[in-house]
């Protein structure tokens, strides 16, 4: 019988069937950890003991500068108000809604040392999505930045037994967070939770529809900071740390907040982080590594020479493929070698990618150390080096979703797999093909949509571009269509479309080139920059 710190097992009772849940795997000594874990014990409490509390740890625009003393201080008066104030148990979810904020990573912090499990939520959403969300993790605690207040109480409307509390609003008043923490004392005593004990849910960005909700444990969130952390970014203590997915994301979650902490650096937070926000934050701070999305480094590679940016060290790109030209530009404006890696919400972080030293242009990557990866064929065995198949990957995570048919999808025979087409080359080194569902079977042929955006991309009037498969139902085939962002004052005319069609052809082979290109004056993306084709397909009766 598994043990667990949780008195509310809501979590537990929902995790997948033991059939269906991933093979893990613990090869490292770094992985070995005791049955009884909390990670916020390990990433916060231990950083003080170890080097001081008066490290610099979180900053914000406007001067704030938190110490790891005064996170911690945070922590724990927030975490005496969930227990005191709120009537947490522990194994309760707790939504968090606020943008990328230090009282932010405060409360997430309590959270967990109160032995709940946080589900931090992206600040554009809507009450239907807070709802479902709400109603798929069955959340009866909310901790909310009150400038987010409206579409939260909307979600919450009809709903019986929300405990919400605000903050970052009038801090006098008696309701509020910021009020309460004050009478309540700086030292908790942290839930002796569980390792396979539940930390977070996370819900997948929508990119395919319905969300899902991951659900990862304390060990898990350990685990990523001894793998991908230690053995790739590989940060130093004096790094600064700064980029643009939300903490509401594991990319953002990882590499804004838990890797800092793991290497006993700091982290910048910044409420809105576009590119422009990241350029100067970068040049005002003296951060040192970002953390963002292949179409950002795009953008700021343009204006890169307008900043100075000599502080910065390590660039890190995930939530899409990184086409060559973007690590190209990047480079030659720069002087720094993007690490581009792929990983999931289902694998919590980052699990195919190289550090510094081993990066090669246009590759993913290899495996992360502790983790394995293989190409399959469509029935689960291994395909030789150079064959195009699908990703399959285990480690010391692994998906678990709560409740979900997917579930069976993701993790087969034990091995997860991300839904992506791959191959890997005679040294180790894993080459982005594309996502499985958008491979275009035409006429015969079997193209690569990311192949035919990377080579549009290198157009100088092409901003932007996505490529989907169209059904021609005359030919019962399908055939490559292209969206198009040009960049600004580019006209989009029927001229245009065809110089951008030759263009492709004198790259690729002429039967990948789209014939159909349609302009658009933005992409859809989610709020982690990452590419919604399914929206595409539909706009344009794409299979």
């Amino acid at each position: 019988m598994r043990t667990t710190g949780h008195t509310d097992t809501f979590a537990k009772e929902r995790l997948p069937a033991p059939h269906e849940l991933p093979e893990l795997r613990f090869d490292l000594p770094a992985l070995q950890y005791p049955e009884r874990l909390n990670a916020a014990t390990e990433l916060l409490e231990r950083r003080v003991e170890e080097r001081g509390g008066d490290r610099r740890c979180i900053l914000a625009p406007g001067g704030l500068c938190w110490s790891y003393a005064d996170l911690r201080s945070a922590a724990n008066r927030i975490a005496n108000v969930l227990v005191d104030d709120m009537a947490i148990e522990p194994g309760n979810r707790v939504l968090l809604r606020a943008p990328n904020t230090p009282m932010l990573a405060a409360c997430w912090f309590a959270v967990l040392k109160a032995g709940g499990i946080a589900v931090t939520t992206v600040p554009q959403y809507r009450a239907g999505e807070l709802r479902f969300i709400m109603e798929k993790a069955h959340v009866k605690h909310v901790l909310c930045d009150s400038r987010l207040r409206d579409e939260l109480d909307l979600a919450c409307s009809g709903v019986a037994g929300v405990r919400t509390l605000y903050f970052n609003g009038d801090a006098a008043r008696e309701d509020s967070l910021e009020h309460l923490i004050r009478g309540k004392p700086s030292r908790f005593e942290t839930v002796q939770t569980a390792a396979d004990d539940v930390a977070i849910i996370a819900f997948t960005s929508g990119t395919t529809g319905t969300p899902k909700a991951a659900m990862h444990y304390h060990r898990d969130v350990l685990a990523i900071c001894d793998t991908y952390c230690d053995r790739v970014l590989q940060p130093r203590h004096d790094d600064l740390v700064c980029g643009s997915p939300p903490l509401a994301f594991t990319f953002g979650l990882g590499g804004l907040l838990l890797f800092p902490l793991h290497a006993g650096a700091a982290t910048l937070m910044l409420e809105k982080a576009g590119p422009t926000e990241l350029l100067e934050a970068i040049a005002a701070f003296g951060v040192t590594t970002i953390f963002t999305a292949p179409v950002a480094y795009r953008t700021m590679a343009a204006r890169a020479k307008e900043y100075d940016l000599a502080s910065l060290r390590t660039c890190v790109s995930a939530g899409e493929t990184l086409p060559k030209t973007v690590w190209e530009q990047w480079r030659a404006t720069t002087g720094l070698e993007i690490l581009d890696g792929i990983g999931s919400t289902e694998m919590l972080h980052i699990f195919v990618g190289s550090p510094q030293h081993e990066v090669r242009a246009g590759a993913t990557g290899r495996v992360v150390p502790g983790y394995v990866a293989e190409i399959h064929d469509d029935d689960g065995r291994p395909v030789p080096d150079g064959t195009v198949g699908r990703l399959a990957v285990k480690g010391p995570t692994g998906c678990k979703y709560l409740q979900d048919e997917r579930q069976r999808n993701y993790v087969q025979c034990g091995w997860n797999y991300p839904g992506d087409a791959y191959r890997r080359d005679s040294d180790g080194y894993y080459w982005y093909v594309s996502r499985m569902d958008d491979m275009i079977l035409s006429a015969g042929y079997n193209i690569s949509g990311p192949e035919v955006e990377q080579a549009l991309i290198g157009h100088p009037d092409v901003k932007e571009v996505a490529v989907v498969g169209k059904r021609d139902p005359a030919k019962e085939t399908n055939f490559v269509k292209a969206f198009v962002v040009l960049v600004d004052g580019c006209a989009a005319t029927d001229a245009k479309a065809d110089e951008l069609r030759e263009f492709c052809k004198a790259q690729i082979a002429p039967f990948k080139a789209p014939r159909e290109i349609e302009f658009l004056s933005e992409l859809p993306r989610t709020e982690t920059g990452k590419l919604q084709r399914f929206k595409l397909r539909t706009l344009s009766g794409s299979s």
